[in-house]
């Protein structure tokens, strides 16, 4: 986009005016609005899409349509357990539909930057099915709930690999969702009723054990959305940073939410605080529709929706958190400047946008919300924990060796961790 107003911009008169205007998902609402303003007499209107524009909006008067021919594609893999978002080339079936989107309302041409060898040869017929590059997780524990127990033999559409599938029975095991017969537990039918990652479904169950029910509505709330909750304005970086940083709060990227949302009702859900905070309204706003949801089910499952007694005791989310995400914690490395995964001893990494990225001294042991593989492994969402909650939450998971191995590696820290990363 910068290459293009820069461009369009050195050419001066020599061409006509040029109007860029992106459009993707988590961009504010009002500057996707732009895109359907009508052009100008004598200007020329540049869309720079993702793949929105294949089936999910139309945009008048587009004549001429440039299709690179990839695509940003998250998949799931089983054995690390991990989601990448990867680019790759994009289902002959998502060529032509971005074709069409060429001369809806008169004559137009779609410019394909590959060969008709490579559309007819290297392309796939059609995009692969979700559900066999996703955690089936949700999956296995609603069809369980219907009563349908044959999951390997079930006529899927598109079958998954059996790998995933085991994968979701593992997960399902270790939460307390399954017997060891692979037959639906008392809170495996709690667990059912939510609409929710089975991780998430646990965490809202033991909360109201842990008396923290309010609070952790509002943060499984806002980490449906923490993806498209903050925007960063090119003009404005320097004030969005600080609006975000203003956000923090001890114990990490969770008690952060929280904190948005607490203070978002605390103005009675104001339009105008959210765009002096550089928070997205309409995410926001699901948020909130999310959170109703979840308190109704709340009701039906006969889980108590009270507040924590102490605000400056945040243990009990912590550990309301830790029952139902025990799976993805990760502990310090020597280094100072990664961590390991507990079970699969995966190195991985604080991504940039998190609260306790670069954190001095750096927390021992972390929990985080998903893994996404970029350019490293990095954690999104993460939450400062203790060694012993593991075994105190999870003893079905976690065993006394593990947690002696896990303490010798705290033991094995340098003093002087903190000072060494800052240095680096």
């Amino acid at each position: 986009m910068e290459n293009l107003t820069e461009t369009s911009r050195a050419l001066g008169n020599k061409i006509a005016e040029l109007l860029v205007c992106p459009i993707y998902a988590n961009l504010p609402s009002d500057m996707q609005a732009k895109i359907f303003e009508p052009t100008p007499e004598g200007a020329r209107k540049v869309v720079l899409a993702t793949n929105i524009a294949e089936t999910s909006i139309t945009i008048d008067g587009v004549v001429f349509v440039i299709d690179p021919g990839f695509v940003k594609q998250k998949t799931y893999n089983p054995r690390t357990g991990m989601s990448s978002l990867t680019v790759v080339p994009c289902s002959r079936a998502s060529a032509n539909q971005r074709a069409g989107r060429a001369g809806r309302v008169g004559p137009g041409k779609a410019f394909r930057l590959f060969t008709k060898w490579a559309f007819s040869n290297e392309l796939e017929e059609n995009t692969v099915p979700e559900i066999q590059r996703t955690n089936l997780g949700m999956v296995v524990l609603l069809l369980k709930s219907l009563g349908i127990n044959d999951l390997i033999g079930f006529e899927f559409m598109d079958p998954p690999a059996g790998e995933t599938l085991m994968r979701a029975f593992e997960l399902l095991y270790a939460l307390g969702a399954l017997n060891d017969r692979g037959e639906l537990t008392k809170l495996g039918r709690r667990m059912a009723e939510f609409p929710l990652d089975p991780m998430l479904s646990k965490t809202i169950i033991q909360s109201g054990e842990f008396g923290c029910s309010e609070e952790v509505l509002s943060i499984i709330s806002m980490l449906s959305e923490s993806v498209s909750l903050f925007y960063r304005p090119k003009d404005k970086k320097l004030h969005a940073d600080k609006a975000r940083q203003n956000f923090v709060r001890p114990g990490g990227d969770h008690f952060t939410l929280l904190n948005v949302y607490d203070q978002w009702a605390d103005t009675n859900f104001s339009q105008q605080w959210t765009y002096e905070n550089f928070l997205q309204y309409k995410s926001l706003c699901r948020v909130r529709d999310i959170r109703d949801q979840l308190a109704k089910l709340c009701d039906r499952t006969e889980v108590p929706v009270v507040g924590n007694p102490n605000a400056t005791n945040i243990t009990p989310i912590q550990k309301s958190i830790t029952s139902g995400y025990f799976y993805n914690t990760a502990r310090l490395q020597k280094s100072g400047d990664s961590y390991r995964t507990s079970k699969t001893s995966q190195t991985v990494y604080i991504h940039p946008s998190s609260s306790l990225f670069q954190h001095q001294p750096p927390p021992k042991m972390v929990l985080y919300y998903d893994l996404m593989l970029t350019s490293k492994s990095y954690m999104l969402q993460v939450m400062e924990i203790k060694t012993p909650w593991l075994l105190e939450l999870a003893p079905h998971f976690f065993n006394q060796k593990d947690m002696e191995d896990l303490e010798n590696q705290s033991k094995k820290m340098p003093k002087a961790v903190g000072a060494s990363a800052q240095s680096k």
